[in-house]
């Protein structure tokens, strides 16, 4: 009788697992068929024209220069504030070609101690190695 009544569960049990077909050839559904795509459109630009007789192409702007002026801005207004700030930090006495002579082996630097240099003369890693140290007086 026990083992009837434990066929009978096992049976059951299993009977829920069913469902047609098996574990790989049931219905799933379509990823795709969610939405409908839209066609695909190009649409109409009306801002190009044909050039003119006699001006430049578009394709001669300088890269450089547009560089140039996307890094440092170019002739851009200044607001008040940064005229302020710029003026203040002594834009008049700047030398034009600073950022050149940065890296110059004759340029002055000042001496921010030996915890600035051993900062920057680090070995680069993951910092799993690094340790803090507090110096005692």
């Amino acid at each position: 009788m026990r083992k009837l009544i434990l066929a009978a569960g096992l049976v059951s049990t299993l009977s829920a697992c069913g469902g047609g077909g098996g574990l790989f050839n049931r219905q799933r559904p379509d990823e795709f068929a969610v939405s409908r795509q839209a066609p695909l459109i190009i649409p109409p630009d009306f801002a190009l024209v044909p050039p003119a007789p006699g001006t430049p192409a578009a394709a001669s702007v300088d890269s450089s220069k547009a560089a140039m002026d996307a890094m440092f801005g170019g002739p851009a207004a200044r607001s008040a504030g940064e005229g302020a700030t710029l003026n203040a930090a002594g834009r008049a006495n700047a030398a034009s070609g600073i950022r050149s002579s940065v890296g110059d082996p004759g340029t002055e630097v000042v001496d921010k101690g030996a915890t600035t240099r051993d900062i920057i003369a680090a070995p680069e890693g993951d910092g799993q190695q690094a340790r803090a140290a507090t110096p005692q007086p």
